[in-house]
């Protein structure tokens, strides 16, 4: 009795057994299908994180490469003003070495300009002088002019007088001629001979 006692518990312990053991089954397979529902759940999301984060990346890249083409077309044209400013400033460093040469130069001059105060003194002076002689001149001129004024009236009471003696030389002439007549009649006459 004992023995089938024994038997039957067996018996019930292993059915007991086999049914937990097909509801543990049962249950693990459950857990193992929802684990992997929850993982293909999670892969889902995990693909759509991917994908999205890609998607995201490729618009940060497309940003990034038309900010670095921007910044690149800047950079080319800051390099051009660039080029252009040494150019200008090549051109002011040009005209300033100019400029300091012209300074030096009027430096120069400017020291001159103490002689040049000192010579145009000088000439002042020397003009002063030449503006007196001058007119000392003028008024030595109005006299050679007055003097020459009683020269040509004296030279036309010469001229005058000279008209009246050459009158007079004619007239003698023709008082010699008419004189000589006689003395022509008489030679006419009485020729001497030699």
């Amino acid at each position: 009795m004992a023995n089938e006692q024994s038997a039957n518990n067996e018996k019930i312990e292993g059915a007991v057994t086999e049914a937990q053991f097909l509801r543990a089954i049962t249950s693990f397979e459950a857990i193992i299908l929802s684990q992997i529902n929850i993982k293909n759940k999670l892969g889902d999301r995990l693909n759509w994180a991917i994908q999205a984060g890609i998607i995201i990346l490729g618009i940060i890249a497309v940003s990034i490469m038309i900010l670095l083409w921007t910044l690149s077309s800047q950079v080319n044209r800051i390099s051009a003003v660039v080029n252009d400013m040494n150019e200008d400033f090549t051109e002011v460093s040009q005209h300033m070495a100019r400029i300091n040469t012209a300074i030096t130069s009027v430096e120069q001059r400017v020291g001159l300009l103490e002689q040049i105060t000192g010579q145009t003194a000088s000439m002042s002076r020397e003009m002063t002088r030449i503006a007196v002689d001058m007119e000392s001149m003028r008024d030595n001129v109005d006299g050679i002019k007055n003097t020459i004024g009683t020269v040509r009236h004296s030279i036309g009471n010469i001229s005058n007088s000279i008209d009246i003696m050459n009158i007079d030389v004619q007239r003698m002439g023709i008082d010699m001629h008419r004189m000589g007549a006689p003395a022509r009649s008489i030679n006419k006459m009485f020729p001497f001979m030699p």
